[in-house]
């Protein structure tokens, strides 16, 4: 049997290797090298150009066509046999437009045209630049700041014919629509004037206030007979803490039961006798007698009464022996000292009973400081442990300084209707020593680091750019904006670290 393949089957190989090799033949025609250069064109510097795919998929306005790279590593523009080379020089010294010119490709006196450039940046109005003739090149009067990100327009009259060329270059910049700003938890906010606080920052603890707490003391030596309460209980005013069996109690009621019942003896024999006088049946004499018995009955009741209440002790009946302890306040136990079955003296301080509601915060002043910490002022107090803080004033600045610290102490009256502020808690107090008025100002959450750059993200309309700010003065809510930003001006306030994040993932970076 013959296996040779038919004449058809060998044309159709055929034709399919040949469709093959023209294939590849196209596909190596079509590949270009990748484009060397500076995607700013910046002489003696390097902006990395990585991320025009992202910003071309993203829809910003990235050239269809980039300028091609001239002999000085700047963007070549050309109108017929003109061009114009436009490079950023950064090389010690602050950012500078260098413009070349060029006449059939070979470098022409710049002198010989007249050439205007401006730039446009995102939202803001054209930017115009003066150029000047130094050597061989055009100098752009003025520093070129950043963000280098803009559309460059440049308008050269050589020989009688006017060229007009450009470009665009995009750094620092992604595209988010609104809905995904609000999926990523990015709120914006607006640029303008603030009233910013000038602060210094103190160390402290949270204290009790001693104002509102009290050491409970028996004030009679006793043998604990029942403890109703426990460390970090709250407490009424008036409510017993505790029980003791005391004797000296003893001594004292039956002293008051003893004067008591003279008392009522006197006062009878002092009626018997005022009667008998009154009839003239007993002297004069007889009646003042008793009267002054009864006067002095009367005394020693009320002596007795009183060393009672001085003990804390109601005079009541009940046993002689039994000793209430009674919280005088409203508050917490904080601490407990006695036991069941415990003897304790007249002077141990067995219970601590501190009112919460409020506490006290002492912060160290350094002596060189006191000259602007005065009561008053007002100041922020931050829990070092947790997130928490609240407003309060400087109630009370101490008189001396410590002798080893140097310090003198900055107390604070601060409320605790929660709780929170624990007696013992390290806190750090700012302490707002002066205001002022700033024109522009942003949210301190909003900057970011970007590079060796503090920056916050303007908005204008889907697109967010990095915008690098000179920053003056904060209070930790809001920071100063001297440059980089003007009043009205949108941007990324809170969660701005997403746009941050989102602008790594795209490459959108400047490097020097």
């Amino acid at each position: 049997m013959n296996n040779t393949p038919p004449k058809k089957q060998w044309i159709a190989i055929l034709a399919v290797l040949a469709m093959t090799v023209v294939l590849g033949a196209l596909i190596l025609r079509d590949k270009k090298p990748a484009a060397a250069g500076d995607e700013h064109g910046h002489a003696e510097s390097s902006h990395g150009d990585a991320h025009k795919d992202e910003h071309a998929e993203k829809g910003e306005h990235a050239a269809s066509t980039p300028p091609a790279k001239g002999p000085h590593g700047g963007k070549l523009l050309k109108d017929g046999n003109y061009a114009v080379e436009v490079t950023i020089f950064e090389t010690g010294t602050a950012p500078q437009f260098r413009l070349y010119t060029y006449v059939d490709g070979k470098p022409v006196d710049p002198a010989q045209s007249e050439v205007q450039l401006s730039i446009e940046r995102l939202g803001q109005a054209p930017q115009d630049f003066v150029l000047r003739k130094e050597a061989d090149y055009l100098a752009g009067v003025g520093v070129v700041e950043e963000p280098h990100s803009f559309k460059v327009n440049v308008s050269a009259t050589h020989a009688g014919k006017t060229h007009r060329m450009g470009y665009e270059q995009i750094e620092g910049r992604l595209t988010m629509t609104d809905a995904q700003l609000k999926a990523a938890g990015v709120e914006l906010g607006t640029a303008g004037p603030a009233v910013i606080g000038s602060t210094l920052r103190l160390l402290g603890e949270v204290k009790y206030n001693s104002d509102r707490t009290v050491q409970v003391v028996p004030r009679l030596a006793g043998l604990v007979e029942q403890v109703h309460v426990s460390a970090g209980d709250a407490v009424r005013k008036g409510q017993v803490l505790a029980v003791l069996h005391s004797q000296g109690l003893s001594d004292q009621r039956a002293e008051l039961l003893a004067a008591q019942r003279r008392l009522s003896l006197a006062r009878t024999t002092y009626e018997r006798e005022r009667k008998l006088w009154q009839e003239k049946i007993s002297a004069e004499q007889d009646m003042l007698q008793a009267r002054s018995a009864m006067e002095e009955a009367s005394i020693a009741v009320q002596s007795a009464q009183n060393k009672l209440a001085s003990l804390g002790s109601a005079a009541a009946g009940g046993s002689l022996t039994r000793y209430e302890l009674r919280s005088p306040i409203d508050g917490i136990v904080t601490e407990k000292r006695l036991s069941l079955g415990e003897a304790v003296k007249e002077d141990s301080a067995v219970f601590t009973v501190s009112d919460l509601s409020t506490v006290w915060v002492e912060a160290a002043v350094a002596v060189q400081d006191l000259g602007n910490v005065v009561a008053g002022l007002p100041v922020v107090v931050k829990a070092n442990a947790f997130d928490a803080q609240a407003n309060a004033k400087i109630h009370y600045i101490s008189a001396l300084v410590g002798e080893q610290t140097r310090n003198a102490t900055a107390r604070i009256v601060l409320a605790n209707p929660k709780g929170i502020w624990r007696p013992g808690l390290p806190v750090s107090v700012d302490v707002l020593i002066a205001e002022k008025q700033v024109a522009v100002a942003v949210a301190a959450e909003a900057v970011q680091d970007l590079g060796d750059r503090k920056v916050v993200f303007g908005r204008h309309g889907n697109a967010l750019e990095a915008r690098p700010l000179e920053l003056g003065a904060s209070d930790g809510q809001h920071v100063e904006v001297r440059s980089g930003l003007k009043a009205g001006e949108r941007y990324a306030e809170t969660n701005s670290f997403v746009v941050k994040a989102e602008l790594g993932k795209a490459g959108a970076g400047h490097s020097h």
